[in-house]
């Protein structure tokens, strides 16, 4: 089954964005959003865009669309602006928290437009934003230079192919990176237990093998876990863990 991203080309129709001069945000972001979507299209990804020409809406919204449509990244292209022209300069992606591959997905594309000849302005927590808040999957925002900084603007138009294929590629990366996290085997133990003093855990542990199981003892910083099981199911873990609250014990599903 092939990969499905949500491309997201920031604000549309009444909503322009930064504008510079005769530069508009929303024209950037389309222009770069249909490029970047061609090449992951070409290279066998389902792409969706929140929007295909000069349309507006809400960023809720759009996070619901990508729900919807059970997407595995989400991708928002914008242009930054800062209070002067020519103040600042480079790419920054913004992510909801460092949760997950979002601090790492958002480094991949930062380091993609570097090679571009962006400077790097690294990765900010955002918490206010729906695309990044309210979606289900991985989500970027990534600002691609300053749209009232000359020499962001002269790169974004001299080296727009190479730029379009520096976020694909990134993307790319972080897909293969999301199939090998989702492809990793785990194990999970039932946990059912948690004390401060060791004996207390020993007790427990004894009171289970009556039980027929067979308990481990996990220090865990200053306390003592007692768990059960090293299952490769997630399904199994689930039983056994029903099965010991119908016993009676409080338990904590853990992946190893």
């Amino acid at each position: 089954m092939a990969n499905r991203v949500v491309i997201d080309p920031g604000h549309g129709g009444f909503d322009s964005g930064a504008i510079y001069g005769d530069r508009i945000e929303k024209n950037d972001n389309l222009k770069l959003a249909l490029a970047v979507g061609q090449i992951l299209t070409n290279h066998g990804v389902e792409v969706l865009y929140t929007r295909r020409e000069d349309v507006y809406s809400t960023p809720l919204r759009r996070a619901h669309m990508a729900n919807a449509e059970n997407a595995d990244l989400f991708i928002s292209l914008h242009r930054n602006s800062s209070p002067l022209p020519n103040m600042y300069s480079g790419v920054q992606t913004l992510i909801y928290d460092e949760k997950g591959i979002k601090p790492v997905a958002a480094e991949i594309i930062n380091g993609e437009l570097e090679k571009v000849g962006f400077n790097n302005l690294g990765i900010d927590i955002r918490k206010d934003l729906p695309v990044l808040s309210r979606t289900n999957m991985p989500a970027l925002a990534v600002y691609v230079g300053f749209i009232n900084t000359d020499a962001d603007n002269a790169l974004f138009d001299n080296q727009f192919d190479a730029i379009a294929n520096g976020i694909a590629n990134g993307i790319l990366e972080i897909l293969a990176k999301i199939d090998e996290t989702a492809n990793q085997t785990h194990t999970y133990r039932v946990q059912v237990g948690l004390f401060k003093m060791l004996t207390n855990a020993v007790n427990m542990q004894n009171e289970l093998s009556l039980f027929g199981y067979e308990p481990l003892i996990v220090p865990q910083g200053d306390l003592y876990a007692v768990q059960i099981g090293e299952l490769s199911s997630l399904d199994e873990a689930v039983i056994l863990e029903q099965e010991l609250k119908r016993l009676g014990y409080s338990t904590l599903l853990v992946q190893l």
